[in-house]
């Protein structure tokens, strides 16, 4: 009771504010009423984990997720609803093991090959495991120590960053370019501890994409749990280790997918564009990534509708193809823009899982930043506070290359994100409803001021 009888003494709700910012404040609490009350994401979160589950790019399931998509931004009130087409490489997974042959001993170990990895072509690959504890180290590697040997990265999830991202973006480029490296060295396969969280007897594996570069020869790539790697770190140093792979993964060359794209008309001809990726990893079924997303999105346009909000800027909910393993859908959208010589306004996107929202990060001039710190009292209801991280998103980044298009990222609590990212606990039940619903909600009210105040 303490708490909002502060809310109202402070003006937030009041008139001892001037009045444009009680108006916006009423609105921002209409907004809030209705995606918490009335709000359908989590429901259509639901049908997409439950009845499509993960959607990899060129798979059937992600084509059954578009007609989903189309169906639900009907049903949310768009205007408009078409599929813009792009062209999408498709990898297939297949059947894969991994088994560590210690002294007589045979051990099973869970692992999931790299996105875009090349496999053994199911035949089983043997050899000695060469352990390093850094990038550099392997960087550094003589080839005759890794010639014909399996090269093993065992670098942790970096554990001091209070924002999870920022580990991640440590040791993102580790898995990407490792693979190049070992093979360049003559190694036969890489093997990458998860860029996971957890920690204990945690042992999932967690995939995410991979590339070869300029190397010639594409050796398989695979990903372990994090308790497997400490004790096959621990074995290496006190024996020789072998391991024996197995697995049947490829890329299967291009196929057609396309973007899902709803939109509410807006009164003169700018557009505000946001989105997230429906496509995942055949592991889990997608759910904070980037489910959540998707379905946050799509509860823009039903919000916006229910309340009758006229905006200005034409808003787009957009759900782009093929974030994960080549960022396609997101640049075919920013290809299309210029084609067609569009002015956005802003691009936001939520990819960073659908936990509880805490602020939004920037990628625009000095002055929108100016602008949109302004707001902060109007969106504190909500939590957010924090708007100092900068970035936009994956999908959306080509905007701001091709079109200078002022960028946002929903910032939601990044604790458990990498506890679940890329692995089989992306699942429906790893999402609250209320904190799913709050940051649609934070979304909304974001692109309420942005269509007001941004030029």
């Amino acid at each position: 009771m303490k708490f909002y009888t502060f809310l109202l003494a402070s003006g937030l709700f009041c008139s001892t504010v001037n009045a444009q910012s009680v108006t916006d404040s009423q609105q921002v609490a209409r907004i809030t009423n209705e995606v918490l009350l009335n709000g359908t994401a989590y429901q259509n979160l639901e049908y997409l984990c439950k009845k499509i589950g993960h959607r990899l790019s060129g798979s059937t399931a992600e084509a059954k997720t578009r007609n989903w998509a189309v169906q639900a931004l009907k049903e949310a009130g768009a205007d408009t609803v078409w599929l813009q087409p792009v062209m999408v490489p498709k990898w297939t997974r297949g059947a894969e093991s991994l088994q560590i042959k210690k002294g007589k001993e045979t051990i099973k170990v869970p692992m999931l090959s790299l996105g875009n990895s090349e496999g053994t072509k199911g035949k089983v690959l043997e050899a000695e495991i060469v352990c390093f504890e850094t990038m550099e180290a392997l960087k550094n590697a003589p080839e005759t120590l890794l010639k014909g040997k399996i090269a093993f990265l065992n670098y942790p999830f970096p554990a001091h960053f209070p924002c999870t991202f920022d580990g991640y973006s440590e040791v993102g480029g580790n898995r990407y370019n490792g693979p190049a490296i070992a093979s360049k060295k003559g190694a036969v396969a890489f093997v990458i501890r998860s860029l996971s969280t957890g920690v204990g007897s945690y042992d999932l594996p967690h995939t995410g994409v991979m590339s070869y570069g300029d190397a010639a020869n594409k050796i398989p790539a695979i990903a372990i749990g994090n308790a497997a790697a400490d004790s096959i770190c621990k074995w290496v140093k006190q024996d020789k280790l072998k391991a024996a792979l197995k697995t049947d993964c490829g890329m299967q060359g291009e196929v057609m997918s396309y973007n899902v794209i709803g939109e509410i008309k807006g009164t003169t001809d700018r557009y505000i564009t946001v989105g997230g990726h429906y496509d995942s990893w055949d592991v889990g079924e997608g759910a904070h990534d980037d489910g959540a997303g998707c379905v946050q999105s799509i509860e823009i346009i039903r919000c916006f509708k229910q309340l009758k909000i006229q905006p200005k800027n034409t808003i787009r909910a957009v759900l782009f193809a093929n974030e994960e393993n080549g960022a396609k859908g997101g640049r075919a959208y920013a290809d299309s823009a210029v084609a067609k010589k569009e002015v956005h306004t802003l691009a936001l996107e939520s990819d960073a899982g659908g936990f509880s929202p805490r602020g939004f990060s920037l990628e625009m001039s000095d002055t929108e930043v100016r602008l949109v710190n302004s707001w902060k009292k109007v969106l504190l209801p909500l939590g957010l506070y924090d708007f100092d991280r900068e970035g936009g998103g994956v999908d959306i980044d080509p905007m701001r290359k091709k079109l200078n298009t002022p960028l946002a990222g929903l910032v939601p609590d990044t604790q458990r994100y990498f506890d679940v990212h890329h692995c089989e606990k992306d699942v429906f039940e790893a999402v609250n409803k209320r904190e799913l619903h709050l940051g649609a909600a934070s979304m909304a009210a974001f692109i309420y001021l942005a269509d007001k105040y941004f030029n």
